[in-house]
């Protein structure tokens, strides 16, 4: 099997794409003062419209991975997370400020949890980055591959991270899962394979970014933009500066709309961006084709067990704006995408 990355996961969730879906991801964790911790991450694809929306998910909802052989859970955090296609989760943040990013790669075939709903079993289950590497080294479920509603295959890495700055990579290389756990792994792309991206960052660390740095859209080149940039960036405990910091380093690192490259499908346009201040609980939102930021304050949603799953419509809405808080409704649960049971 070829060794191909995986997506990460951020006590907020990323998801990156293998290159044959066209979808190339970023994120990065940036270390403010006084504790300040915000995750950032960049949601790249080739399809123009994959009718994301978030979604707020309560403590004590069951769930279940919709595969032949299902896995079956309930969740024991509240989360806020940004779904595509209505069949897939790509990125959130739970009540205990762990973010997840999905981005995605080649991975395991076996079955039984579908790579559309791993980043939200991260969300429902664990609380820390530590929990969430203990709790998947075990393994106790098989990670497959969906096929996109574009037809295209999909995998992915997984990237987290949580309130305190404890980062954790997974990647599926050769089939066998490798964890990738600390503070310093703050920084990931969707490819190449995360132990030649830490080779690159190493390498652009003795140039130094001050005289030199790669410009182009390259998933290589994006990985050593942002280890430079979101720990030169301004270092502040002020939740409003820090996050406006981490919103320019991602737009630092997005792919313009309508840029391609021959042969390199993994370039694609920026779609959204989402910025969590793990912190604070606040998670934000703003789509490209949007001049406003969407934000969500998880100390003001209701996750107590029996309030039902919401929706905060953003397909079809690209002029929402501002604190979107009390504007979740109710919806029924969406089936996660799975390559047994058709969507």
């Amino acid at each position: 099997m070829r060794r191909t990355p995986t997506l990460g996961m951020c006590v907020v969730l990323a998801l990156a794409m293998a290159a044959p879906v066209a979808e190339a991801c970023s994120r990065a964790v940036y270390f403010g003062e006084e504790g300040q911790t915000i995750t950032g991450r960049t949601m790249d694809w080739a399809v123009s419209d994959v009718d994301t929306n978030l979604w707020l998910y309560p403590r004590g909802l069951e769930r279940n991975s919709n595969t032949a052989t299902p896995l079956v859970w309930t969740s024991r955090y509240g989360s806020v997370a940004t779904t595509i296609y209505e069949g897939a989760v790509a990125d959130g943040m739970n009540e205990a400020g762990l973010a997840a990013n999905m981005l995605a790669t080649e991975g395991d075939t076996r079955p039984t949890l579908p790579i559309s709903a791993w980043a939200q079993y991260v969300l429902d289950t664990y609380a820390t980055t530590a929990e969430a590497v203990e709790g998947l080294r075990q393994q106790a479920f098989r990670v497959v591959p969906i096929i996109a509603p574009t037809g295209e295959a999909g995998t992915v890495h997984l990237s987290i991270s949580d309130a305190s700055g404890d980062s954790a990579i997974f990647e599926f290389l050769d089939g066998k899962l490798v964890i990738h756990h600390g503070r310093e792994f703050q920084i990931m792309t969707n490819s190449p394979t995360y132990d030649q991206q830490l080779a690159l960052a190493a390498y652009w660390k003795n140039i130094g970014g001050s005289v030199m740095l790669p410009g182009t859209n390259r998933a290589a080149d994006r990985f050593a933009r942002m280890s430079y940039y979101i720990n030169e960036s301004t270092q502040t405990a002020d939740a409003r500066r820090a996050v406006a910091t981490v919103f320019s380093v991602m737009r630092n690192v997005s792919v313009p709309i309508g840029i391609k490259v021959p042969g390199q499908p993994n370039i694609a346009d920026t779609l959204w961006l989402t910025v969590s201040d793990q912190k604070n609980k606040v998670y934000y939102f703003q789509d490209t084709n949007s001049p406003s930021i969407v934000w969500v304050n998880l100390a003001g949603l209701d996750f107590s067990e029996g309030s039902g799953a919401r929706r905060l419509q953003l397909d079809g809405n690209p002029d929402l704006a501002g604190n979107q808080t009390g504007n979740f409704l109710p919806a029924e649960l969406f089936k996660f995408i799975s390559p047994d049971v058709p969507h």
